[in-house]
């Protein structure tokens, strides 16, 4: 029994997780409304040991974000424009692939593309920028698109959702991003997000990306004018679908930020909130693998506290990130690996590089620390690359 809950009003909820029962939704909001947050942790550590050991995670990927024109006018969103802004932009293939390449020099095996819901686009610039990529080094994995830009994507090409999809795994698709679940609430999507996918149309997407064979993380985005019980519900929601496809690879849990938006919030996600946030996901998602400490939302030392209350990944070194940051975010645009294994080995647990899947690229269990290459040249992240 772990000292924390020992005398904890916890202490049942623990002995649940212990015996390998599954909680409950009242057991959930229970969670979320304790203020025992050591013992939290403790419940949440337990599970995360079940699952992953003492291993946690970080990706070598970069994000593109193709454009931020969109024709939806979310509330909550920092980053869209409509074409009359100054401040728009769109990337040709061109610059896209010239990203791309630029970052293939420092050893990604990722690349995170989204954009705005773009109102002049053709379906075939979407495709032609996939194959482009994939003709660039054939291990590099392409995560693209939220369910919202599949839905639009679908409206362009005039196509099903199930034929969209399958067109986009054709031209390249490897995994979709998990954003723009928001909160699954109606009640809360609409004073948020109005005009947005509702939550069935979300979760269909990714359904249907999961019976294609597909795989997907998906993400929460908390702390603005949703409940707890709103928060359950929408863990509930993804515990199901992940319970019906196992199609999911983790979850992300997305601090909302209050800046430069419509929806002002006067007390926004706390280092409490966010780490009780991680640690009931981790114990109540019981059926997924992997729980994200996005540092660009948290930073970074944040993020690493969160090792210790059931989150096992760190995401990755991005090295362009607009999203958050144009809502307020002060974290860096990137992070190096270095930081990252260090971060992690400071929480004791055994820094791995991953795939977008999750699975093991290298792990630096037997690695000095001085001996980690996060700031060598690219020929040597590339020769580490090639042995893993």
């Amino acid at each position: 029994m772990h000292f924390f809950v020992q005398r904890s009003e916890l202490r049942d909820l623990y002995d649940k997780v212990a015996a390998g029962q599954r909680i409950s939704e009242a057991d959930a909001l229970r969670l979320f409304e304790s203020k025992d947050l050591n013992a939290l942790g403790a419940i949440a550590s337990l599970a995360r040991q079940r699952k992953v050991g003492r291993r946690a995670s970080y990706i070598l990927n970069r994000y593109i974000n193709y454009s931020n024109y969109c024709i939806l006018s979310c509330q909550f969103c920092s980053f869209a424009r409509k074409k009359r802004d100054a401040n728009g932009f769109q990337l040709s293939l061109e610059e896209i692939v010239a990203k791309a390449r630029e970052a293939l020099q420092f050893g990604i095996t990722e690349l995170h593309i989204v954009g705005g819901l773009h109102p002049s686009l053709p379906f075939s610039y979407y495709t032609d920028m996939l194959r482009a990529l994939r003709a660039l080094d054939a291990r590099l994995q392409l995560k693209c698109f939220t369910a919202i830009e599949v839905l639009h994507l679908a409206w362009l090409a005039r196509k099903p959702v199930a034929e969209t999809l399958a067109a986009l795994k054709e031209a390249g698709l490897d995994s979709l991003t998990g954003g723009g679940a928001e909160i699954f609430r109606p009640e809360v999507r609409s004073a948020i997000a109005r005009g947005k996918e509702s939550a069935e149309e979300y979760l269909e997407v990714h359904r249907t990306w999961h019976r294609l064979g597909g795989r997907s993380t998906c993400t929460m985005l908390y702390g603005h004018v949703e409940s707890l019980a709103d928060r359950v519900d929408h863990l509930r929601q993804l515990r199901g679908l992940q319970e019906e496809t196992h199609g999911f690879t983790g979850f992300v849990p997305l601090p909302y930020h209050p800046e430069n938006n419509g929806i002002p919030v006067a007390n926004p996600p706390t280092g409490f909130d966010t780490l009780r946030t991680i640690a009931v996901s981790r114990i109540y998602l019981d059926n997924f693998d992997h729980i994200t400490a996005y540092w660009v939302g948290l930073g970074l030392k944040l993020a690493q506290v969160a090792l210790s209350y059931g989150a096992d990944d760190l995401h990755g070194t991005i090295f362009e990130e607009h999203i958050f940051h144009q809502a307020g975010a002060q974290t860096p645009q990137l992070q190096s690996e270095t930081a990252m294994i260090q971060a992690i080995r400071e929480a004791g647990c055994i820094p791995v590089q991953r795939d977008t899947f999750y699975e093991p690229v290298r792990v630096w269990e037997d690695t000095p620390p001085e001996a980690d290459p996060g700031n060598a040249p690219a020929t040597v992240r590339e020769a580490n690359l090639a042995s893993a």
